[in-house]
């Protein structure tokens, strides 16, 4: 399969039908997004059950004789500073994927994005001082007006800082991708060199 260049009129890449003629299995990518997202919750929620809490040790009144309701601690689940009922506890959000899964979602990702044409590729994208104005200027210079995530073979300093004031454009390198990132943004522009990493850690 090949694909064009932007910015080229008659440059082609030549690019690999394993990762990027896949079917589009949305339950799968569905199942990885949810993991990785579900791997970054922190889940240190801690609260007491009433037999963590401290007090309560001593019947608060006598069983009968008072007309108040039986208790038998001040540390009931329905008193103040009682203990909870089900208390959150330190837990781990993880999710079982395994690679095979993982790399099969990449690769229909970027399958279905090459399809719906949201998928672009370019010989290289630098920029020689970081500000915001002059990555505007390439943006503008190949029309992308929407919700962007740049992969680059390298992390690019100059780059990241370029595109850290804007909301809508993410910058990558290859090595670093996972698959909120790609699903998020309207449209994906790797260079020649990420490209050929990409088929190489996704095959």
């Amino acid at each position: 399969m090949e694909i064009n260049l932007v910015g080229s009129n008659s440059n082609k890449l030549e690019i690999s039908d394993t990762i990027f003629s896949c079917e589009f299995n949305e339950p799968l990518i569905h199942q990885v997004v949810t993991a990785y997202l579900s791997a970054g919750r922190a889940g240190t929620q801690a609260q007491k059950t009433r037999s963590e809490v401290s007090g309560g040790g001593i019947k608060p009144w006598r069983q009968k004789g008072t007309g108040r309701a039986r208790a038998g601690t001040t540390r009931s689940p329905i008193w103040r500073k009682g203990g909870v009922v089900f208390a959150a506890k330190p837990r781990s959000y993880e999710q079982k994927v395994n690679k095979k899964m993982y790399r099969a979602a990449i690769r229909s990702i970027f399958s279905e994005m090459l399809r719906l044409d949201r998928l672009s590729v370019i010989d290289s994208f630098t920029i020689d001082t970081p500000k915001t104005s002059k990555l505007l200027e390439q943006l503008n210079a190949l029309q992308i007006n929407s919700s962007l995530l740049i992969i680059t073979d390298v992390v690019d300093e100059n780059l990241y800082l370029s595109a850290r004031n804007l909301n809508n454009v993410e910058v990558r390198d290859a090595a670093g991708l996972d698959p909120v990132s790609l699903v998020k943004h309207e449209r994906i522009l790797v260079t020649v060199e990420a490209m050929k990493q990409v088929e190489e850690l996704f095959k």
